[in-house]
């Protein structure tokens, strides 16, 4: 027993080794994570695109009915969910930039130190998400919502994007592998030497 855990302490008189997160000399990529983010980005400018551009849903009241539950309709999003923090100035829209930049930069961050897959992924679509809105409120001053979801004329949700989307399916995935996964805790090998 002595030999295998001396053998996994990296030889080192029981030492053991810490491995930076580094493999190769690289710094490990979240591939799946960074796949989910970019293929996000992509579909939600996409997205935007379309309805903004070929099927002329550009300005304030145009609305294009696609079923008796589901309408594209421009909505130009000066704030953030809900309508918090609106952006109704030049300061406030770069604040507002500059704030959900962050917020992105920190969800990267933390892409990248996770080691779940699954949690990968679900911070890829938040962050594919953020800066598909980012992108939006660079270029236009607001971000563009467009997918209106309805029963009759009882609205459940606030217009919102594709990205929208996204960033709500990932936090949702986070919560409940928080609150409903929990990783085991592997039991503890006592070292000779304490």
């Amino acid at each position: 027993m002595r030999s295998l855990l001396a053998a996994s302490a990296g030889g080192h008189g029981g030492r053991r080794t810490v491995r930076p997160l580094h493999v190769g000399g690289r710094v490990s990529v979240p591939v799946r994570g960074l796949g989910a983010a970019i293929a996000l980005f992509v579909a939600d400018q996409l997205s935007k695109w379309v309805v903004t551009g070929p099927l002329g849903i550009d300005h304030l009241g145009a609305s294009q009915d696609l079923t008796g539950f589901f309408s594209l309709r421009f909505v130009p999003n000066i704030g953030v969910s809900l309508g918090l923090l609106s952006a109704d100035s030049d300061a406030t829209r770069w604040a507002l930039v500059a704030m959900t930049g962050v917020i992105a930069a920190g969800v990267a961050v933390w892409m990248t130190r996770e080691k779940h897959s699954l949690d990968q992924v679900a911070l890829g679509l938040v962050l594919g998400g953020a800066l598909g809105n980012i992108l939006d409120r660079i270029r236009f001053g607001y971000v563009v919502d467009f997918a209106d979801l309805h029963i009759g004329e009882w609205r459940p949700f606030l217009v919102f994007n594709v990205a929208d989307a996204a960033i709500t399916v990932g936090v949702l995935v986070l919560l409940v592998r928080a609150l409903l996964t929990r990783d085991k805790p592997r039991p503890s090998v006592e070292s000779p030497h304490a």
